[in-house]
């Protein structure tokens, strides 16, 4: 397996998007689908490259960078504590990275012609919660998407989409049963919340912490494929 860093373009920072991004030309360039990845807080565009690099070679992949600066090189989709009862966010930035998001696809697929059926958006910790609030409050950018050890958030719920325009996506979820930092029991939430929406969707729990395992990447990318 090649390590994408070797095929990622230098960081684009173009008016015409809502975000800074890198992305992974297909080979040859003529792609045939488009996969953004979504970093976690507290990281960068880079941190999924590995992952991208089992990704079909055939597939544009984009790495959004977060718009919210917490630290050098490090960046956060909206600013979050880890507190006695929980996860407790600034829920504004949440809300105005999931609009930014909708339309950064939505210029994305415009730049890139992309059509929606063909887009799958995915991302780790934070990066998998924002995947998910685009998706579920507008599921006509995106095929499906995959939270790796993330959430959806609560705060989601004024925001969802109906039944009916849901019903065409599919969905991964992927955590670890030792996550210390988002703990198990947000993936039960989550399949459970999704059963309810009668959205498809495989769950996949792994012995690991809050962490992509390299058998969680493994079965994400036999998921990506599908």
């Amino acid at each position: 397996m090649n390590s994408a860093y070797d095929t990622m373009s230098s960081l684009k920072q173009d008016a015409a998007f809502e975000f800074p991004f890198r992305l992974r030309q297909p080979l040859p360039a003529k792609h045939k689908r488009c996969v953004v990845l979504l970093h976690g807080v507290g990281g960068n565009e880079m941190n999924l490259a590995d992952l991208a690099a089992g990704i079909d070679p055939h597939t544009l992949v984009i790495f959004p960078r977060g718009p919210i600066d917490i630290a050098p090189n490090q960046f956060a989709w909206f600013r979050v504590a880890f507190t006695a009862n929980g996860p407790s966010i600034v829920a504004t930035e949440a809300e105005e990275s999931r609009r930014r998001l909708i339309h950064f696809i939505e210029q994305l697929q415009s730049a890139y012609g992309i059509a929606a059926q063909d887009m799958v958006i995915a991302g780790f910790s934070q990066g998998g919660i924002l995947s998910a609030s685009v998706a579920l409050s507008a599921p006509e950018c995106v095929a499906g998407f995959a939270i790796l050890s993330g959430r959806i958030l609560p705060e989601l719920k004024p925001h969802l989409a109906s039944r009916e325009r849901l019903a065409h996506l599919r969905v991964y979820i992927a955590h670890g049963e030792l996550d210390g930092t988002l703990p198990v029991v947000w993936s039960q939430r989550a399949h459970q919340w999704l059963s309810e929406l009668g959205v498809a969707h495989t769950t996949r729990l792994y012995p690991i912490g809050h962490e992509i395992s390299a058998t969680m990447q493994t079965d994400f990318l036999a998921w990506l494929k599908q």
